[in-house]
């Protein structure tokens, strides 16, 4: 592809709305990481469904932003 047509490209590229130029930046970043990894996915699909469980269970303690950074900075300094 030589200049003129890589400036083509972008300047089409420039003229969609906002939500397809990020989806087109996306997709354009996410090639430069190769193939993705399916067992990864597939972890972290589990990961938060077991955390959607322990959520919905009472399992786990929510807390608000400003009280973890609290505590995380209660636990630094001991």
């Amino acid at each position: 592809m030589d200049t003129a047509q890589l400036e083509n490209i972008t300047s089409v590229a420039m003229t969609l709305p906002e939500k397809e130029r990020a989806k087109l930046a996306h997709d354009l970043v996410a090639s430069l990481d190769g193939p993705a990894d399916t067992s990864i996915a597939e972890a972290w699909d589990i990961e938060i469904c077991l955390r959607i469980n322990d959520i919905e269970s009472g399992k786990t303690e929510l807390l608000d932003a400003d009280e973890a950074i609290s505590r995380a900075r209660a636990q630094i300094k001991d």
